[in-house]
């Protein structure tokens, strides 16, 4: 179960989103707000799955909301206003609805939410296999490719899908960059970009807000990332 708020000042959007909510079976709603200040006081003690958010909203926007809000929960934004959309994912939003929205459309942005319990289980799963601990599989077809983790360089974001970069290929995988960046140990892997996550230890050198690696290969910063990227890396 998928516990989550609604932060939008519109009733007539706060009961489409209940009744989507109730009716997609796997979500729990826990709060309503209208305004994202009373949300943050709520999130600081009660911890959140997914939250959908309007953009424009009193007092402080849901953008200015994204900027500072704790714990890097996901969230799926609900707006009539289609301007926000690329500054948006720069704050690693699962996706983003445009009012109004059919109920089908809910449900494949919910669908984009990594559950808590499959990650857990995928890393109790390696962990179990004891001679293969820096493995993971990707499926292609009805067959199942072993990845040695140690050799990913960066990993890129592709629509629904991700693609993986080794030292020696390329590999398409059906899960989101949300869900390697839960996965994968946050140590040697750090976003850097709506769209990539890349292995620390490949990185040959970093220019100004690109990070390269051998073979002339070399990946933007993004702004909402590079602090926190630096921190990691220079520590």
């Amino acid at each position: 179960m998928i516990s989550c708020i609604i932060i939008e000042d519109q009733p007539p959007a706060q009961r489409v989103l209940k009744k989507y909510i109730a009716d997609i079976g796997n979500l729990n709603l826990k709060a309503t707000f209208a305004d994202a200040l009373l949300a943050m006081d709520f999130l600081n003690n009660n911890p959140i799955d997914l939250i959908f958010l309007d953009i424009h909203l009193p007092k402080i926007s849901g953008i200015d909301f994204l900027k500072v809000v704790k714990n890097n929960p996901n969230v799926i934004l609900t707006t009539a206003f289609s301007d926000y959309a690329l500054e948006s994912y720069e704050y690693n939003v699962v996706d983003y609805l445009l009012k109004p929205f059919s109920f089908e459309r809910f449900v494949q942005a919910v669908s984009k939410v990594p559950l808590k319990k499959n990650i857990e289980n995928r890393k109790r799963n390696i962990i179990e296999l004891e001679q293969y601990p820096e493995l993971i599989f990707i499926k292609s077809g009805y067959e199942h490719i072993k990845i040695e983790v140690a050799n990913i360089r960066y990993i890129q974001s592709d629509a629904d899908y991700t693609e993986i970069y080794t030292t020696e290929r390329k590999y398409l995988s059906q899960e989101p960059l949300r869900y390697w960046e839960g996965y994968l140990d946050s140590r040697k892997f750090v976003r850097i970009h709506k769209s990539y996550i890349l292995n620390i230890s490949k990185i040959q050198k970093i220019i100004g807000n690109r990070v390269h690696f051998e073979g002339d290969i070399n990946l933007p910063i993004g702004r909402a990332y590079k602090e926190g990227f630096m921190k990691l890396v220079l520590k």
